[in-house]
């Protein structure tokens, strides 16, 4: 029996999650990501890097959440951050167990600063981020550790070759 529309029908059903992700770079072309690490929630025991960013409020534009992540996560201000440079669609289950079709655009900013302001990050970044890595180009392209997006090396490649020439 071919259950396709049963699947569909779920999808179908599902909130969609928009984010922003930042593909934040320091003035050496190192990318900043976060390990995430999960003991109290939906996904306990999974551990993986990430970018900074995360969900849409109630009326945001893509860039402006990703200004107001900026913010949050860093501390650095931006009235901007340019257009979005790739965007990722699929299926993922949140801290809390739903289950929600994710509608993600990256963007690139550039940072001078490399220190991580924690001072406005929320309880339940506080709970989850355990510590925060500068990546070169080639670990990312080399690392066997989980990274979220997988393909960080193909888009900073494809939207600055004349950095990133692999």
């Amino acid at each position: 029996m071919n259950n396709s529309h049963l699947v569909a029908l779920r999808k179908n059903q599902m909130r969609i999650r928009k984010s922003s992700r930042l593909l934040v770079l320091n003035e050496n072309h190192q990318i900043l990501l976060f390990q995430f690490t999960h003991t109290n929630d939906a996904l306990a025991g999974q551990s993986y890097w990430a970018t900074v960013g995360g969900g849409l409020e109630e009326g945001e534009t893509f860039e402006q959440a990703a200004c107001r992540e900026l913010y949050e996560e860093l501390g650095a201000v931006r009235q901007n951050v340019g257009t979005h440079v790739a965007t990722r669609n699929f299926e993922m289950m949140l801290p809390s167990a739903e289950v929600v079709i994710s509608e993600e655009r990256l963007f690139i900013v550039f940072i001078k600063n490399e220190e991580v302001n924690t001072a406005n990050w929320s309880e339940h970044e506080k709970l989850v981020i355990s510590k925060s890595r500068w990546w070169t180009f080639e670990e990312l392209s080399q690392t066997d550790e989980i990274v979220y997006p997988n393909n960080i090396p193909n888009i900073l490649a494809d939207s600055l070759p004349e950095i990133f020439n692999p």
